[in-house]
């Protein structure tokens, strides 16, 4: 790799950057970057064994990495897949100049502080995609190894270790950042815990979206991470473990993947559509019946296609991208939807109820759509499938 070629690779590691005296490529000893070896790393100025002091100082570079055996990297050309650089750092000599931000977007900037404003959820943010870049590494280790697997609510609905490794790891790392925020959580509301969503900062975890996918080693699995105030949903950070693709989006800011705005299709006409959806966990005969009928329905009316995927967080992703025109589905939960509607929103779509109304939540029900002519197109053609309330469980 050459020393500035980190800028087009597909991962987004890079949270908060400031300019330093190093230069790229060059070694620690020399005044370069270097990496600890601890997951998620500081990349710091100078001293190797400088990481648990670099936090507040000039120089540092938060980021995350997978973990190396045998300690840092002296630069960050040596940096492994899933480590890679995606901001210049450099600078003027001696570290000083002014904190340069780089956002989930990838956007450099100088933020909403240097700009007169405040954004209050920034350092939440940015916590959020350091757990989910943790988490993918350990998602995309386990994928290939024996898993024991239990079901849920049905043969179908099925859970893993690692989903309850992985939620544990968010959870205790937000709970000791943030003691006074709120949690909902897949497998802990799965074990009995309450699933409320007030007005308190709350944070929405899905720890492996794609838990049949997982299991079957089939590539197709994401942690997911939503965050809301006052009931009202501010930002979302879901990461594809397989692909590294870091979806990421912030009320009023836009959503990116690895640093590309996103945009959803603009696609109207159902004839010129590609739909997606997904099954759900029951499989009686009268569900089962009604979900191949909304599919039915959807192809008489001629739609291009409608694909099932098997992770509801990656699907509305695709959505939010461009690469599909709508999504619709009975049957998900809070923690699917939670981060993948602010990333959909942000890049211009719409997420509403299958009623056609405002989107619930709880309801374990949505349509999203790049508009909202297809939206309604769908609300009118699909039946529902009951599923009762996330916040009556």
């Amino acid at each position: 790799m050459k020393p500035h070629s980190y800028v087009e690779t597909p991962v987004l590691h890079t949270l908060v950057c400031q300019q330093t005296g190093g230069k790229h490529g060059q070694s620690a000893e020399e005044g370069g970057l270097c990496v600890s070896g601890a997951s998620p790393a500081f990349l710091c100025t100078g001293d190797r064994g400088a990481t648990g002091k670099a936090r507040g100082q000039r120089g540092l570079v938060v980021a995350a990495q997978e973990e190396r055996q045998g300690g840092g990297f002296s630069s960050a050309e040596e940096a492994p897949r899933g480590a890679e650089i995606l901001a210049n750092a450099g600078g003027g000599g001696g570290g000083g100049g002014a904190a340069v931000i780089m956002n989930p977007s990838g956007q450099r900037g100088l933020g909403k502080a240097a700009a007169g404003g405040e954004d209050p959820w920034e350092g939440c943010l940015e916590v959020a995609v350091q757990l989910a870049l943790q988490a993918g590494q350990i998602i995309r280790k386990a994928l290939t190894e024996e898993k024991q697997v239990s079901t849920k609510t049905s043969a179908a609905d099925l859970v893993t270790e690692t989903d309850h490794l992985v939620e544990n790891l968010i959870v205790s790392a937000l709970k000791e950042k943030f003691p006074s925020h709120r949690f909902i959580a897949e497998e802990a509301t799965a074990a009995g815990s309450k699933c409320i969503l007030n007005d308190s900062p709350t944070w929405i975890i899905d720890p492996v979206d794609g838990t049949c996918n997982f299991v079957h080693r089939f590539p197709t699995v994401a942690v997911s991470i939503g965050f809301a105030v006052n009931q009202e949903l501010e930002f979302g950070v879901i990461y594809h473990c397989i692909e590294e693709r870091l979806y990421s989006g912030r009320r009023g800011q836009g959503s990116y993947c690895n640093g590309k705005r996103l945009q959803v299709s603009k696609v109207t006409d159902i004839t010129k559509a590609l739909i997606l959806t997904e099954i759900g966990p029951k499989r009686d005969p009268d569900t089962l019946k009604v979900f191949l009928s909304n599919m039915e329905r959807l192809l008489k009316a001629q739609a291009h296609g409608v694909r099932v995927i098997g992770s509801a967080t990656l699907a509305l992703c695709h959505l939010a991208s461009g690469a599909a025109d709508a999504y619709y589905q009975f049957g998900l939960h809070c923690w699917d939807l939670a981060a993948a509607t602010v990333i959909i929103r942000e890049a211009g779509g719409v997420v509403i109820d299958t009623s056609g109304g405002p989107l619930d939540l709880m309801s374990c029900r949505v349509i999203a759509a790049g508009t909202q002519e297809m939206a309604s197109f769908i609300a009118q053609e699909i039946q529902t499938i009951h599923y009762g309330r996330d916040d009556e469980n």
